[in-house]
């Protein structure tokens, strides 16, 4: 019975162990670090990806805008140009940041008032997909309202960590742009115009 050691008499060297791994401080912007890693990176390529949307947004409408005055000033029908020549148009104002491919697509129509141009979300809500089937062409004569709409899908960097930025099936978002004007007097009207 007396081989037994007596719980008491370690005590004090189990105490003088555990405070100085208490008191060791080595490695502790590691374990701190690895605490905040996940929500850290979260916020940082999260941020990324709401700033690259942005620009690519802006880029769009910028594109849009752009090729829309040359309907609105009538070249582009006098011109007798088609879809694809307004395609290439708002392509060659996206500074090469966008292909223009099959992800890029147009809705041009016109309207007979401003009150009137309902244009509902393009977007498939039970495939998430894009549905084109209501889009025209249709890039009116003079005095009309038209309402350019150019939309992109865009596939999201980021898509475990970016999937509340999704609105479509696949991790992408729709990007789109809408200009809506009313075209100038051009044609005949402007010729025959006195000085």
């Amino acid at each position: 019975m007396r081989d037994l050691p007596i719980p008491g008499m370690f005590a004090p060297r189990w105490n003088k162990r555990l405070d100085s791994f208490a008191a060791d401080k080595r490695g502790i912007a590691a374990v701190e670090f690895a605490l905040i890693a996940v929500p850290f990176f979260f916020l940082i390529f999260g941020l990324l990806e709401v700033c690259v949307i942005f620009i690519m947004a802006s880029v769009l409408e910028h594109g849009a805008s752009e090729a829309s005055r040359a309907i609105r000033t009538g070249q582009f029908q006098q011109g007798g140009f088609g879809q694809l020549a307004f395609k290439n148009a708002v392509c060659a104002e996206l500074f090469d940041l966008m292909s223009c491919d099959d992800k890029l697509s147009l809705d041009v129509k016109t309207f007979g008032s401003f009150a009137g141009t309902n244009n509902p979300s393009p977007i498939d809500p039970d495939t998430g997909d894009l549905d084109d089937s209501g889009f025209a062409f249709s890039p009116g004569a003079q005095n009309e309202i038209v309402v350019i709409r150019v939309f992109y899908e865009w596939d999201l960097m980021i898509p475990l960590m970016s999937k509340p930025l999704a609105n479509m099936s696949g991790d992408r978002r729709l990007l789109q742009a809408t200009v809506a004007f009313r075209n100038e007097p051009f044609g005949n009207s402007s010729a025959s115009a006195t000085p």
